[in-house]
Formats: structure tokens, C-alpha cells, sequence
């Protein structure tokens, strides 16, 4: 079985795939009359084609199961995709760069801190979610429009890759 090494989620090493959205070492201004410090402009939402407009959602995930394999992989051409977890637990997400359909071995695999939320950048190749830890709550911020948006590549049972995490 080939493996897949979860690496702790940093802005250097997720920069070619999308945003990491925290706040941790952030630049911020305060608003409301001091009341509220606001970190701004934290990932752009990304849109492409026309009438198309960004839209919130929220998604409750289920706990999955460990361990678990990589069997697929899915891309959105026309917009990004960002998750916001409303609860301060981990999860793991799993990417490769724009472009064709990757090999298992161009997969990336990266946990969160539990505070930290992604935006995936336009074409970014990603698995769904993984929440280990417990089910959880997302807001999601993404594309709404004519088109297909979701594109899915499915990988040969041989080239499963499973999880490793430290």
C-alpha cells in the first residue's frame, strides 16, 4: 500500500494550492470603535466565467475513520473553495496542483490546526474533507453559476494511497 505523510498545515507550504485563513501571524486593524480586531482580505474568492458569484454555505461533516485511503480526487475550474471549520478540532486535507488529473505521488496531505481554515485556489486537485477527530462544521465560500464545477478523478485500487499521519 503506498502511503501519504500529513505534514502540520503552514501558508509557505499550502501557497500553491490556496489560502490558509488564520490569523496567526496576520497583519490586523481594529474596527467597531476598537471593539473588534479584523483580520482583512485573508484568501480572495475566485470566480471565473459569466454570471457567476460567490456564495456561503455551511457543511457538517461526519467523522471518518482512520485509517483511511486516498481513492480520488476532485477539482473546481470555475471558482475556489474555502472551508472554515466552526469547531477548533483538526482535519486533514489532501491536494495536488492545477493541471491534468494527478498521479497518487504529486498528492500533498496537511493537517490543521484546529483554527485554521483553506480556500483552494481555482483547479486545485483536493479529496473531500477528512475529519478524523469528530464531526464537524464548516462554512464554505464558494462558486455558484452555469457550468460544471466539480470535476472528480477516480484512481485504479492499486494506486490507493493511505494516510500516514504522525
Amino acid at each position: 500500500m503506498n502511503q501519504l505523510t500529513v505534514n502540520p498545515l503552514t501558508q509557505a507550504d499550502f501557497a500553491d494550492f490556496g489560502d490558509v485563513v488564520e490569523s496567526e501571524g496576520r497583519d490586523s486593524f481594529f474596527i467597531n470603535n476598537g471593539m473588534a480586531e479584523r483580520f482583512h482580505a485573508l484568501a480572495r474568492v475566485e470566480t471565473k466565467g459569466d454570471g457567476s458569484y460567490p456564495i456561503i454555505s455551511l457543511v457538517k461533516s461526519k467523522q471518518f475513520e482512520l485509517p483511511r485511503k486516498v481513492d480520488h480526487v476532485e477539482h473546481h475550474p470555475l471558482g475556489s473553495q474555502a472551508f472554515l471549520p466552526l469547531d477548533q478540532t483538526p482535519f486533514i486535507v489532501v491536494v495536488a496542483k492545477t493541471g491534468a488529473a494527478p498521479s497518487p505521488d504529486d498528492l500533498q496531505a496537511f493537517i490543521t490546526n484546529g483554527k485554521q481554515g483553506i480556500n483552494y485556489h481555482v483547479g486545485t486537485w483536493h479529496h473531500v474533507l477528512l475529519t478524523p477527530y469528530a464531526a464537524m462544521d464548516f462554512i464554505c465560500v464558494d462558486w455558484e453559476g452555469e457550468g460544471n464545477n466539480c470535476i472528480d478523478h477516480f484512481y485504479e485500487l492499486s494506486q490507493h494511497r493511505e494516510l500516514l499521519i504522525p
